[in-house]
């Protein structure tokens, strides 16, 4: 079996050594140093999962997950960087990242979230092509969208991923705990922070539907309420 591709950019030459080297244990690696040029290579060949620091040269992380979510909805995408900010945490999620991981990290971590992500984008390529209807709106949890009579949204994974979790469990308390580990992994603070970006986002999309909302549970979870 083929190893799944993954695309690394690391402009620091002693930390992309280290981690390139563990990575390719289980992995096929491509390392880039230089934000452009990682782009460019990203749009000729394919990859399974990427890897981005954020300040990088002539192109920096933040750059190329805008573009490559511009490309490919699909991809799994995963920051490493020293900026510890909150605002930069969350300005990569919204880009749509799949996880944000703060340098130092543990590259036994790292790794996991690799799997993680392979594993889900694979369950995903092999699940049924099945359509929710959600208020006025179509769901494709395969093609990430939704759609009604004038609109056309498409989510990121993590948000489709997400949704598609709670309209399997629709008008059922989910706790808190079990979305961050479905999602992330882990229930981390900065997981919880994560999801609760998403359940905005999905808020604002259904602001609009009479009969559709996503309940805050107290000290519990979430509840998506379909009448």
């Amino acid at each position: 079996m083929s190893k799944k591709r993954i695309l690394y950019v690391e402009d620091d030459e002693t930390l992309a050594f280290l981690t390139a080297d563990n990575l390719e244990q289980h992995f096929d690696v491509t390392h880039v140093s230089n934000g452009k040029e990682a782009f460019e290579l990203f749009c000729k060949e394919n990859f399974d999962l990427c890897v981005l620091d954020i300040m990088l040269p002539d192109m920096d992380g933040f750059e190329i997950a805008q573009e490559i979510r511009n490309r490919n909805e699909e991809i799994p995408i995963i920051f490493i960087s020293a900026k510890t900010m909150k605002e930069d945490r969350i300005k990569g999620l919204r880009l749509g990242a799949d996880d944000y991981l703060v340098k130092p990290y543990s590259i036994e971590e790292l790794i996991l979230k690799i799997e993680i992500f392979l594993n889900r984008s694979q369950k995903k390529v092999e699940k049924s092509n099945k359509n929710h209807t959600i208020g006025t709106f179509t769901f494709e949890p395969t093609n990430y969208s939704l759609k009604n009579e004038t609109q056309q949204i498409t989510l990121t994974e993590r948000e489709a991923t997400l949704l598609n979790l709670f309209v399997e469990n629709k008008n059922t308390v989910l706790k808190r705990e079990k979305i961050l580990t479905e999602l992330w992994g882990n229930d981390d603070y900065f997981s919880g922070r994560s999801l609760d970006v998403f359940i905005s986002r999905l808020r604002k999309i259904f602001k609009d539907e009479t009969h559709v909302r996503i309940e805050n549970i107290p000290r519990v979870g979430f509840k998506l309420v379909i009448e």
